[in-house]
């Protein structure tokens, strides 16, 4: 690992920081197209940007790992410009690209901050190779932590050249992000989990065990953001943003939480409060 790599400062991360929401930049670089799996809250898109509006998962392109640093290094003179993260639009960790693109980024720019997002599944395999690369900040999608509601939330999980569905591929993809996170946060990443509020599939009582659980795994901060209804569950409706703010309340007691959330794109860039797309 580069000795330069940049020591983490949440008081500059606007995923982590309330106050840095407003401050400072990050950009989101959609070098990861492909995924291993079938979440049915989500619809990767790519192209077509006004059609398919601003959510997590779209990218009006693919760059390759070369392009994604051409764009980061539009931004370096800007001193508010301190985070570079993959978030997809398919799974980083899926994606050879997500590493080659992690390195050219730390040995080019090294006081940026880099940041990757992921659903977890190969976590426990790759932690050690995101913290050598300079990640330093981590966030994991767990949606629940029982694999019968688990079942409900994802169609397929591809892992080890397999195909797993229904309760068995709930229970592997629980066991890996649990592994992951733990693991993570041994090495010294600060992880981030994100949780979906799905309506009738994961309500409260349900994500309080999510928020317990990572806070003894060693979590840092849980993000709670409302189901974009979408593929298998666009009939569902979105939690209103009264029971989303009940829920982020009583779970302050118990970890962290973020409240600014935009759900972003994968190609998303700038000061989240006035930003732009790539």
């Amino acid at each position: 690992m580069s000795e330069n790599v940049v020591l983490v400062n949440l008081e500059k991360h606007p995923c982590y920081s309330p106050s840095a929401h407003f401050k400072y930049g990050r950009i989101h670089l959609p070098v990861a197209p492909e995924c291993n799996l079938g979440c049915n809250y989500c619809e990767r898109r790519i192209g077509g940007m006004t059609y398919h509006g601003y959510r997590p998962a779209v990218t009006d392109r693919i760059l390759t790992p070369g392009e994604a640093l051409s764009e980061v290094t539009q931004y370096v003179g800007d001193a508010s410009f301190t985070v570079v993260g993959i978030a997809g639009p398919g799974e980083p960790l899926y994606n050879p690209s997500t590493f080659e693109t992690l390195r050219l980024v730390r040995d080019n720019h090294p006081r940026l901050m880099l940041c990757l997002s992921t659903n977890g599944l190969l976590l426990p395999k790759y932690a050690e190779r995101l913290r050598d690369l300079g990640v330093r900040t981590l966030t994991v999608t767990l949606n629940t932590v029982d694999p019968k509601v688990g079942e409900k939330i994802y169609a397929y999980v591809k892992h080890d050249s397999k195909v797993l569905k229904g309760i068995k591929g709930a229970k592997m993809l629980l066991e890996n992000q649990l592994i992951g996170i733990e693991k993570a946060v041994r090495l010294g990443l600060i992880v981030k989990i994100n949780s979906i509020l799905i309506p009738g599939i994961n309500d409260e009582e349900h994500l309080e065990k999510v928020a317990r659980t990572v806070k003894k795994l060693g979590a840092y901060i849980q993000n709670i953001t409302p189901l974009i209804p979408l593929g298998k569950f666009k009939h569902l409706e979105a939690p209103s943003c009264d029971e989303l703010h009940w829920i982020r309340s009583r779970y302050e007691q118990i970890i962290n939480q973020f409240w600014l959330c935009k759900q972003c794109r994968a190609d998303s860039v700038g000061v989240p409060a006035r930003e732009h797309l790539l």
